[in-house]
């Protein structure tokens, strides 16, 4: 089903770097001065039951999406970790002999846009002959 341009992005506690991308997205296409506030600005939206209590205290929005993102991804240290996992991930990335191309590329994809999550961005030349040469001889 597609997303509604009117409702932002549903985030049930899973996969919060694609959430986050499409809810900053979400934000800025209604807005793009929206942005600014949730960086800077002064109010604390409502926020879901089950992260509400950890950002109740938070004095704007900025201190909310930093706080959530916290939860999901981790402090400074955690995510350098993360990244650095990832970037090894990608760099020894094959094809398993019993995979295939759909199924190696969606894995692909998935690690590629985990690094973006993380502001780790791939040039796009460096991602196609990445693939190029994962590619099987057949």
């Amino acid at each position: 089903m597609a997303q509604s341009i009117d409702k932002p992005p549903f985030f049930n506690g899973e996969h919060y770097a694609y959430w986050k991308n499409r809810m900053m997205f979400f934000i800025k296409a209604k807005d793009f001065h929206l942005w600014d506030i949730v960086e800077d600005g002064p109010f604390v939206p409502t926020t879901s039951p089950d992260v509400y209590a950890k950002v109740s205290s938070c004095e704007s929005a900025k201190e909310v999406w930093d706080k959530v993102e916290v939860i999901h991804e981790g402090t400074n240290d955690v995510k350098e970790t993360k990244i650095g996992l990832l970037n090894l991930e990608y760099e020894n990335f094959k094809m398993d002999p019993n995979e295939d191309i759909k199924s190696m590329f969606d894995w692909f994809s998935t690690i590629v846009n985990q690094l973006k999550g993380f502001g780790e961005e791939i040039p796009e030349d460096k991602l196609i002959r990445k693939l190029i040469y994962l590619l099987p001889q057949s």
